[in-house]
């Protein structure tokens, strides 16, 4: 299962700080699991949320350099309180760090005024072909990756760059 979980960029600053946003709905279908008769938005997608908006960040700085961007480690997570449906989940994450293959990143998201969720992140950026020689099949699979991206991103931050 293939999992998009930010629905909307409201704000960006190039390498320095992006907002974004996920609308919890009943519809999703893993609510009908966690919880049968108290469904709310289980903590590690609140988490995958942030670690999104965070790689939207990094794409956007080194303009879509490199093709995968991966959760290297994440600390001092702290969830406070549920995500139920019909929520909206602002996540405002702030980069303390953006290197050419890692970064790291403070996240926080909110219902309303109330922290729902915070974490540290670190993100390892790189591109297939980059890794143990460049094959033809490598560079055309990190082209399709980074104009699939590039195509997400233009959805997600209409009038954008």
């Amino acid at each position: 299962m293939n999992f998009c979980l930010i629905d909307r960029i409201v704000e960006l600053t190039r390498g320095e700080r992006i907002v974004a946003v996920k609308a919890v709905s009943l519809a999703e279908e893993y609510l009908g699991d966690h919880f049968p008769t108290f469904p709310v938005l289980p903590g590690v997608l609140m988490l995958e949320a942030m670690v999104e908006a965070a790689a939207w960040l990094v794409r956007d700085a080194q303009d879509f350099s490199e093709s995968l961007i991966l959760l290297r480690r994440a600390k001092n997570v702290t969830y406070k309180s549920f995500v139920k449906p019909g929520n909206l989940l602002t996540l405002s994450v702030t980069c303390r760090r953006l290197a050419r293959e890692e970064s790291e990143f403070q996240g926080v998201g909110h219902c309303r005024d109330q922290e729902v969720v915070r974490a540290r992140l670190v993100l390892t950026h790189f591109s297939l072909a980059g890794r143990d020689g460049a094959t033809p099949d490598r560079q055309a699979l990190d082209r399709q990756l980074t104009d699939s991206a590039r195509a997400r991103f233009a959805l997600l931050f209409p009038g954008g760059r």
